[in-house]
């Protein structure tokens, strides 16, 4: 039997099949309310004999949660995030869910209206990937939301640092941060130059300090004026590493805490005709898939990053209640072509 005009509504199903327009609902729209055996096979057999399609927004209602898994990013253009969301996504979809995605442009009030706006459509799942900000009512904010969200039924996984009521995918950036300058000392460089970051994100700060730790720990003086704060960007690490030139710096390597902003650094060094690693040697933090078109190859600590986006989904996706669970993930030093031993060394 076919429909003529091309769109099947439930009351043809329900009558096709010779139920109640609610036992029809019932079955095509996942009520938690349970239909007989018999019913249930009646009915799918006339939907898909009429080539009926569910109506999502009532699954939706029927149910009180979505096929949705919402990932909310700061920046998809950058290659760490994209690779968490690819993670995200083969998650997601292997459980038969649609991602839909949002980004914040690491605006944090865009991050709670994202998050709210997931939540009036009753998002089975969120997956928030970014670091967060060292403000603490901004934190405040963003728990309450939340909890909120928890409240409804759903589920939260960070790909953060610890202190929100989520589930979290924690990367260790103090203590890769920190072996990879143990590294550094190790080729001989005493002189360093660090592209910091922005001052409030809480990554680029914990980064900063286990890199300094481990300059302390060694004897090592940091010159206040060879830390350069800037966008998180690659166009952030490019200004950082000019307006360090600009300040005629000593250093015999250059830290940056990302590895978009390295990128960036290895094009200002070029520009200003200078060579990686002879004249400066560079290093970054993340592994981003990019790197394998930079020359000279850089050397960097790798966090496997699609795998946290598929950690971060799989806690999303964990109907069991639990406690807010932490997950802590190791980074590895991963030396390349970008440095060397200073030279004179």
């Amino acid at each position: 039997m076919a429909v003529g005009n091309g769109y099947v509504t439930l009351e043809q199903v329900a009558r096709h099949a010779g139920v109640s327009l609610a036992t029809a609902s019932r079955v095509l729209n996942g009520s938690t309310r349970q239909v007989g055996r018999a019913l249930h096979e009646r009915v799918t057999a006339s939907a898909h004999e009429l080539g009926y399609l569910a109506n999502a927004s009532a699954q939706t209602l029927a149910r009180n949660t979505s096929s949705l898994v919402g990932l909310i990013v700061h920046d998809i253009a950058d290659p760490y995030f994209s690779s968490i969301a690819s993670g995200v996504t083969r998650t997601a979809e292997d459980e038969g869910l649609v991602v839909v995605l949002g980004t914040t442009g690491r605006t944090p009030q865009r991050e709670l209206e994202l998050l709210a706006t997931l939540r009036s459509h009753r998002a089975r799942a969120v997956v928030l990937a970014g670091s967060r900000t060292v403000e603490e009512e901004t934190t405040r904010r963003l728990a309450d939301e939340i909890a909120a969200f928890n409240a409804r039924g759903g589920r939260i996984a960070c790909v953060s640092q610890e202190g929100l009521p989520a589930d979290t995918v924690v990367p260790s950036n103090r203590e890769g941060a920190a072996e990879l300058a143990r590294h550094l000392i190790g080729l001989g460089h005493r002189r360093f130059a660090l592209l910091a970051g922005p001052t409030n994100l809480r990554t680029a700060r914990d980064r900063l300090d286990g890199f300094h730790a481990a300059l302390s720990g060694a004897g090592i003086e940091l010159d206040p004026r060879n830390v350069v704060h800037g966008a998180f960007t690659r166009d952030g690490g490019y200004e950082s590493t000019r307006r360090l030139l600009a300040a005629e710096t000593d250093a015999t390597c250059l830290f940056a805490v990302n590895d978009v902003m390295a990128t960036g650094a290895v094009a200002a060094l070029r520009d200003a005709g200078l060579q990686v690693p002879r004249d400066l040697s560079v290093a970054g933090f993340d592994d981003i898939p990019t790197l394998r078109d930079l020359t000279p190859g850089l050397t960097t600590v790798r966090l496997p990053l699609e795998w946290m986006g598929e950690e971060a989904a799989r806690l999303a996706l964990d109907d069991e209640e639990t406690e807010p669970r932490t997950v802590p993930v190791s980074g590895e030093v991963v030396v390349r072509a970008s440095t060397a031993p200073p030279s004179g060394a």
